[in-house]
């Protein structure tokens, strides 16, 4: 069972990584915003991947015991918004991922590694 943030951040990038989830980014954004602690962006080389990468962080979620809060744009695979409270996860095609430029909006953000663990 997931217990801390932290261990749910390890959890999200895995079920990313999982599905080849390219150029993953978590931002710390504790200090920036009261929205989460968390930022996860990452993107898919087409809309397909887009949504098994929404798929699997989702079933991850529930495997652990965590609700997902909601999931917006899965149908579409362009940019989907996964919301898990404390993180909240941008999933998008390469595309729009380079149009919206979210690490730009959110540069004084931290980065910080949630490397997957075993």
């Amino acid at each position: 069972m997931v217990k801390t943030v932290e261990e749910l951040a390890r959890l999200v990038v895995k079920a990313a990584e999982d599905k080849k989830a390219e150029n993953l980014k978590v931002l710390d954004i504790s200090k920036l915003s009261v929205i989460a602690d968390y930022f996860m962006i990452c993107h898919g080389n087409n809309e397909r991947q887009v949504q098994a990468i929404v798929r699997e962080i989702r079933d991850q979620a529930h495997k652990n015991g965590f609700d997902v809060r909601g999931i917006e744009g899965a149908d579409e695979g362009r940019w989907v918004l996964v919301d898990l409270g404390d993180i909240v996860i941008h999933v998008f095609h390469r595309e729009d991922r380079e149009f919206y430029n979210l690490e730009r909006l959110w540069k004084d953000a931290e980065e910080v590694s949630f490397a997957a663990q075993g």
